[in-house]
This record gives structure tokens, C-alpha cells and sequence, in this order.
């Protein structure tokens, strides 16, 4: 289940991670909005045509709700009549996804490797791109004494193998902390069932109060010099600009879909329509989408 979470719970991403989510949000604006949590719940269960008696994978009721709530609670206990994200409010009336209370472990598990593989890996790309350097680094807690061991055990290594070796033991790292911590909740807390870990009232698997707070300091580092580093925020400009200008022109004009997308738009009213076409742009890789966004756009050699 913990691996089901984690290759599922992002599939509702669209093109160019959150700066695309921005885009399709403010565009969706008017038919309802984007979610990309939703989306991943669209794709499970709606999108994938893999099956001749039903749409979407057949997933569990489990693997569902670990999508649904890896982040936490969905609602507050005190607002169970909170509105709702359609799909989401859908789902939940088929299998009562406990909105309220916390994922299984399972999905706590997926939740907490996603946070720790993309910290690691962006210092590695930030390094990778040259928009931080090591020098930079040496202040921060935990990374700061992972470069100071790197340095005095392989003095002469080359930067690239440094780069490697401080995202490994990174990981490495936050890893461990969660393992000692959450077996110390674990055996605080004594669960019985299932039931138990969803009622704890926190999350049961978690770091430990210094990890979170060297997370924090991390993650406000990389927002100041690289999340928000001018190369990034031109990227970032760039991406928002193409899905923006491609939803808004295969609204206009639907017949630039695919014709099996073009059949999916018979009939439907113009909320419907956008969703749909939503799901089309959202459902693209980056390249893809460059690539549609030339055949659209641009005057050239691709024409179909």
C-alpha cells in the first residue's frame, strides 16, 4: 500500500509540477478550479481505460484513502459538512474515507519519503544547475555537518561525487530520524488496529522535534536561493504562460483536440467541457506539452 500511495498520490500533477498547478487553477477558475490531489483521484478512478467492466484502476478502498489523505485530515472533526472537492465528495460517498481522521501508516509513510526525496534532491539539482554553491551550505543544520564529514574523510573528491554523497546521506539521515521516532510513538500509542492509527490524533509516523525544525530551516533556504532564484522564476513565468495560452485555446477551439477527446466533448455542458479539456492538459509530460504547444502555435516543421 505504502508504494501504491507513492507512485499514485502525484499522477494528478500536470505539466511543469507547481507552477502548472498554479496555471490550471486560475484558469479552471470559473468551471470549479484544479486540485491536484483531485486529479490524482480522477486518474485512479475515472481517466485510466485499462478495463472492459469499469474506468479507473480497481484500486483498494485503502490505496484510495492513502491518496485522498497522505497529507492528513481532509476536514476538521468540528466541519465533517465542509465542502468538498466533487471527485473527492464522490469517492468518499462510496467508501467513507474517514475525511476526518488521518491516513493509515501506510500512507504516512509514502507521505513523509516524498517530503525527504524532494529536499535531497533539490540541492542536488540546485547544485547540479549552479544555483547554489557548497560554500553555501555549510551553516545549515544537518547538511552543514554532512559536508564537514564529506570534506574531512574524501578531501580531494570531486564536486559531482560530493553532490551525490550529500544527497544519499541526506536521505539517509531524515530516514532514521523518522524510523527512531515513529517507533517511539508507535509504542506510546500501542495500536490495535487500523482504527487506532487513524484516531491518534497526529500523524504516527513523523520526525523528531530537532529533524522538523533543521526541515524548516532547509526548506526556507532553498525558497530564498533556489525555489525563488530568477532562473527559476523565469522557468516558472514560461511554464504558466504555455498550459495557460494552450487550455485557452483548445477551449476555444475543441477541434484542435484529439478525436477520441473531441467524442468526449459531445453533449456536455461548458463546465464539463473544461474539465475535459483539463484533463487532456493535465494527463501531458513537460515535453509533451511543449511539443502540443508547437504543433498549436508555432510555424514550423511540426504540423500534425
Amino acid at each position: 500500500i505504502a508504494e501504491a500511495v507513492a507512485l499514485a498520490h502525484d499522477l494528478g500533477h500536470p505539466p511543469f509540477g507547481h507552477a502548472g498547478e498554479q496555471a490550471m487553477n486560475k484558469v479552471m477558475a470559473p468551471f470549479g478550479g484544479f486540485d491536484h490531489n483531485e486529479q490524482s483521484v480522477r486518474v485512479l478512478t475515472l481517466l485510466e481505460e485499462k478495463y472492459a467492466d469499469f474506468d479507473g484502476l480497481n484500486l483498494t478502498g485503502e490505496t484510495l484513502e492513502g491518496v485522498v489523505k497522505h497529507n492528513g485530515p481532509v476536514i476538521n472533526k468540528s466541519d465533517k459538512h465542509a465542502e468538498l472537492r466533487p471527485t473527492i465528495a464522490t469517492l468518499n460517498s462510496k467508501w467513507d474515507l474517514k475525511l476526518d481522521l488521518y491516513a493509515p501508516a501506510e500512507a504516512q509513510v509514502a507521505n513523509m519519503s516524498d517530503d525527504i526525496a524532494y529536499l535531497a534532491h533539490d540541492f542536488n539539482d540546485g547544485l547540479r544547475a549552479g544555483l547554489l554553491q557548497l560554500h553555501q551550505l555549510e551553516g545549515l543544520p544537518v547538511v552543514g555537518d554532512i559536508l564537514g564529514e564529506l570534506h574531512n574523510r574524501y578531501p580531494n573528491c570531486a564536486q559531482t561525487r560530493l553532490v551525490h554523497e550529500l544527497s544519499r546521506r541526506l536521505i539517509s539521515h531524515f530516514v532514521q530520524d523518522i524510523l527512531n521516532e515513529s517507533v517511539s510513538v508507535l509504542t506510546a500509542l500501542n495500536p490495535q488496529s487500523v482504527d487506532d492509527i487513524r484516531s491518534a490524533g497526529r500523524a504516527v509516523i513523523c520526525h523528531s522535534a530537532a529533524a522538523a525544525d533543521a526541515l524548516s530551516q532547509l526548506r526556507a533556504f532553498l525558497f530564498k536561493n533556489s525555489w525563488r532564484h530568477f532562473k527559476v522564476n523565469r522557468m516558472t513565468s514560461k511554464s504558466k504562460h504555455l498550459l495557460t495560452e494552450l487550455f485557452e485555446r483548445l477551449l476555444e477551439e475543441p477541434n484542435l483536440l484529439p478525436t477520441e477527446w473531441q467524442t468526449a466533448l459531445e453533449n456536455k455542458g461548458q463546465v464539463q467541457e473544461a474539465r475535459i479539456i483539463a484533463d487532456y492538459v493535465a494527463s501531458m509530460t513537460d515535453r509533451y506539452a511543449l511539443l502540443e504547444y508547437e504543433r498549436i502555435f508555432e510555424t514550423g516543421r511540426i504540423l500534425v
